[in-house]
């Protein structure tokens, strides 16, 4: 299965050698990965509020996704905003 990287289009949603990613965990935007090439830890450290179409607010809305303790590489859906 062809991993797909959050806010790419469809016709390059792979992910690109030589970049850092994340795994989103559960919520709206599961199983996708996010790029997280170039951002330094302390940016990282609150985990991010993604725009999407498919949270609980709809079109405009965000859903926050947060580090997972022990595994930095997986960031774990803490819930949505409008």
């Amino acid at each position: 299965m062809e991993r797909r990287v959050y806010g790419s289009d469809h016709d390059e949603a792979a992910p690109e050698a030589g970049r850092r990613y994340v795994e989103l965990c559960a919520g709206p935007l599961d199983g996708l990965l996010l790029d997280i090439t170039g951002r330094e830890p302390a940016d990282l450290a609150d985990g991010a509020a993604l725009t999407t179409e498919i949270g609980q607010y709809g079109s405009g809305g965000r859903a926050h996704y947060r580090p997972r303790a022990g595994a930095p590489e997986l960031w774990d859906w803490a819930g949505d905003s409008p």
